[in-house]
């Protein structure tokens, strides 16, 4: 299956290194909207410059777009989508129902499949809350995220006017978890689930009060949330916030009678956030070449892959190896 890769920062570069484990999927090219003469990839795959995509049409199964949910794939995901066949990681949960809705009508008429939201969170946290509301119906999900740092919320920090670069950690607070743990079902808040942490490197001369006040007024992002916002140097941040790791849990606790209660939980401990979720892109981009030679076009998500079509074994390998 010939794949490529449609922007070349930390998620393109984790999708290019995970395709050397998955020998099924081959690379045509990466894409970038930068010089590509100045991109240098991990594998030394060709590089083009992204107006040259549409000149690759035939040439490429499907193509991962590794933009951001902020402002690249709500515009990128449906242009690409007319030419070919696309998975996406958009992660602004809010604007996931309108996104589908573009994608689908971009992809149907053109005969294409898109794929959007795939990675773990949304993604593989996901399909985790499907499985454990549809096993265990009387009962409540939560979702924590971190310690550790989002992409998506980094890169929307970054286009802010004024900011050079920047970090966002997102931070479970314990207590939450803990009494969710117990079986407790607590009634909880964003602002009491989580903690959102934001490391900033500012232009200079740069109004580090708008900033500020930018990034804690976000909607989507920051609003709801007890959010800090610490200045750094350029220095600062390549020593201590260089790493992406990251992680969570999907706790759901419910009970089948009034005497047995039960506790299911679904984590993930993370050392590279861009190269896992880049690996699960991959099995989307495997799903979605299989769904689009079966005819299936139009915009889908997680929820309407089925298991097989992620792995790379066939239906008798799967039976014997992990049924």
């Amino acid at each position: 299956m010939r794949i490529g890769i449609y922007g070349y920062g930390n998620l393109g570069r984790g999708v290019e290194k995970g395709l050397a484990l998955n020998p099924d999927l081959e690379l045509v090219g990466v894409f970038t909207r930068r010089d590509p003469a100045s991109v240098k990839t991990v594998s030394g795959a060709p590089v083009y410059a992204a107006e040259q995509a549409e000149s690759f049409v035939g040439q490429i199964d499907v193509m991962i777009l590794c933009g951001g949910s902020a402002t690249d794939l709500p515009e990128m995901t449906p242009a690409l989508a007319r030419l070919f066949n696309v998975v996406d990681s958009f992660d602004t949960h809010a604007r996931i129902p309108e996104h589908f809705d573009a994608v689908d009508r971009a992809a149907f008429q053109t005969g294409h499949t898109a794929l959007i939201s795939g990675g773990w969170d949304p993604g593989l946290f996901s399909l985790a809350r499907l499985y454990m509301s549809a096993v265990l119906p009387d009962g409540k999900d939560y979702t924590f995220w971190g310690r550790g740092v989002s992409q998506g919320h980094s890169d929307a920090i970054r286009r802010i006017p004024g900011v050079k670069d920047a970090r966002q950690y997102t931070v479970p607070i314990a207590e939450a978890v803990e009494q969710v743990r117990a079986g407790k079902q607590p009634e909880l808040s964003t602002r009491e689930k989580h903690l959102r942490e934001c490391f900033v490197v500012a232009e200079e001369g740069a109004d580090r009060a708008l900033i500020e006040k930018t990034i804690r007024e976000m909607p989507n992002y920051f609003a709801d949330y007890d959010t800090t916002v610490t200045f750094i140097t350029e220095e600062e941040l390549k020593r201590d916030h260089s790493a992406l790791p990251h992680g969570g849990q999907v706790i759901r606790s419910g009970k089948t009678s009034e005497e047995n209660r039960h506790i299911l939980e679904f984590s993930l401990k993370l050392d590279s956030n861009p190269e896992f979720t880049g690996s699960v892109l991959l099995a989307c981009a495997r799903a979605v070449g299989k769904m689009h030679v079966r005819g299936i076009f139009g915009c889908r998500t997680m929820f309407d892959v089925a298991p097989a079509d992620l792995s790379p074994l066939s239906p008798e390998e799967l039976r014997k190896k992990l049924l």
